[in-house]
């Protein structure tokens, strides 16, 4: 008779130790590619809205080729005020051959990571290959994760950043070598964007873009929250998942705007990357990506 393993738990310093973007970026890769061709079984995220206070209680679940679970994440902005993280998440991985629990682990981090991992893909495929200048929009834990992740992938000369909370801004740009500044004085004539804010109504806008540059869009995760305005989203518009931009994304539904298509099918080589043309990546975050992520942090724990 097969003994069952006790299914592992993991905190987010032990997901931390066992978790490198270098690796990690790739794994998106690969389970974005999996996704667009069809490969990966994922309902569109199931959300339950807490009123009050104001939160959301999101269900992602999802089978992948590798792996099976399922990540909880909850969203109250109200946390701010209290000091503790607006996003957390849980993620719960079972084999998919027997449906043993293999792992129960923090996602917070996860989400954190795979996120920036994903925009890194996007700006490895659709960003200039001498982008020298980076945008970042917003100061939270998004932000931070982006410019480790979009560091790797190309070599910034200057990093520039913006926050609604102006000492929120700086402290960012004295963390990681940047500089503080207007959204548009740090957006005018940077190859890349990343919009990682809270926000409910524009605060990046198409004016301010250079010809070519790209934008990884991160916020606005509502069907009625926007981050970037209509001359934004006029431009290439790719989606990590159309079913959930259509139903989810604000930038994309309030803008009517036409999706090319989505970023699994562009890695793929299915169609041109257009990088000579400015660019747009909605990033939504999908279940595929937790799982992988998951699955690696699984893999090196339990050796």
């Amino acid at each position: 008779m097969n003994r069952m393993r006790a299914p592992l738990f993991l905190e987010e310093e032990q997901v931390r130790k066992h978790l490198r973007m270098e690796e990690l970026i790739p794994a998106m890769e690969k389970a974005l590619i999996d996704f667009s061709a069809g490969k990966v079984t994922q309902p569109v995220r199931s959300v339950i809205a807490v009123d009050p206070p104001g939160g959301f209680f999101g269900m992602m679940p999802a089978l992948t080729l590798d792996g099976l679970g399922i990540k909880i994440v909850t969203f109250y902005a109200s946390n701010a005020d209290r000091g503790i993280p607006t996003h957390m998440a849980t993620i719960f991985l079972v084999d998919p051959e027997t449906g043993t629990p293999l792992a129960v682990m923090d996602g917070t981090l996860i989400t954190e990571m795979r996120t920036a991992a994903v925009s890194a893909a996007a700006t490895k495929l659709l960003g200039s290959p001498d982008a020298k200048v980076l945008a970042i929009l917003g100061s939270g834990v998004q932000a931070r994760s982006h410019v480790e992740a979009l560091r790797l992938v190309r070599n910034f000369d200057e990093i520039r950043v913006w926050s609604p909370t102006k000492a929120h801004a700086e402290q960012l740009a004295k963390e990681i070598g940047a500089k503080a500044m207007s959204a548009e004085e740090a957006v005018r004539g940077a190859d890349v964007v990343v919009t990682a804010t809270n926000s409910k109504t524009a605060v990046l806008k198409g004016s301010w873009l250079k010809p070519g540059c790209h934008v990884n869009a991160v916020g606005a995760c509502r069907p009625d929250w926007r981050e970037l305005d209509d001359e934004a989203m006029a431009n290439i518009v790719f989606v990590d998942s159309r079913e959930a931009a259509i139903k989810e994304s604000g930038d994309v539904i309030l803008s009517r705007t036409k999706i090319h298509v989505e970023l699994g099918e562009a890695l793929a080589g299915k169609v041109p990357p257009r990088a000579n043309e400015t660019t747009v990546f909605k990033s939504l975050g999908m279940a595929v990506e937790d799982i992988a992520a998951a699955l690696l942090v699984y893999e090196s724990a339990r050796l």
